[in-house]
């Protein structure tokens, strides 16, 4: 692996949709990764900084959003960061606990 685990893996996912699914025991985790990265590469990285076995990952890129912002002195346009998001499908009896370390 050419890459390094802190260029490849971002941030994890916490949001309300994936938080209902852990609590109704499926193992699906979300992360932001870096736009260059493959799905073996998230793969061993996920599986070599939390130690646990991955079954299946999925990947999205969602495009960036153009905005306008009005300031006093006028009209601005600018566009939001395309980022990618990888759904990481773990083992049964496996889990990843992202506040353990808080």
């Amino acid at each position: 692996m050419s890459k390094k685990l802190k260029d490849i893996l971002i941030k994890p996912l916490l949001t309300e949709k994936l938080t209902d699914l852990q609590e109704k025991g499926v193992n699906i985790y979300g992360f932001i990764v870096a736009k260059d990265a493959n799905k073996i590469e998230i793969k061993e990285a996920i599986e070599k900084k939390f130690k646990v076995e991955v079954i299946n990952v999925r990947t999205v890129i969602r495009k960036g959003k153009s905005r306008t912002q009005f300031r006093r002195s006028g009209r601005f346009t600018g566009k939001t960061a395309t980022i990618k998001k990888a759904y990481v499908t773990l083992k049964e009896d496996q889990k990843i606990d992202f506040f353990e370390n808080v």
